[in-house]
């Protein structure tokens, strides 16, 4: 007879997040905004257009998970222009005015 290894716990449950290094790392807490490891940006985790690439069979093979905003932006990643559209113009804004010479 074999015997099934139980299922986790949701107390022994870990999640891979990355963290404001660009680095993997364990939390037993999942994170609070997905994103886009090759596209370099993160956004809610009920975000239309990453749903959408999800059921089509895309982005999960470069899906990243973030604790919050502030880790997310400190890792080098900017806000989703759909589902965080404020914090997104406000980046791009802060982007022009530093690439005007």
């Amino acid at each position: 007879m074999n015997a099934r290894p139980a299922a986790p716990t949701q107390e022994e449950r870990t999640y891979t997040l990355i963290g404001p290094d660009g680095q993997p790392y364990r939390s037993p807490t999942p994170g609070t905004l997905g994103g886009h490891r090759r596209e370099r940006l993160y956004g809610r985790l009920d975000c239309p257009t990453a749903l959408r690439a999800i059921a089509r069979g895309h982005y999960v093979k470069h899906r990243v998970f973030f604790a919050d905003e502030a880790t997310a932006t400190a890792a080098g990643y900017r806000p989703c222009a759909v589902c965080l559209p404020d914090r997104y113009a406000q980046w791009k804004a802060n982007r022009e005015s530093t690439d005007t010479p």
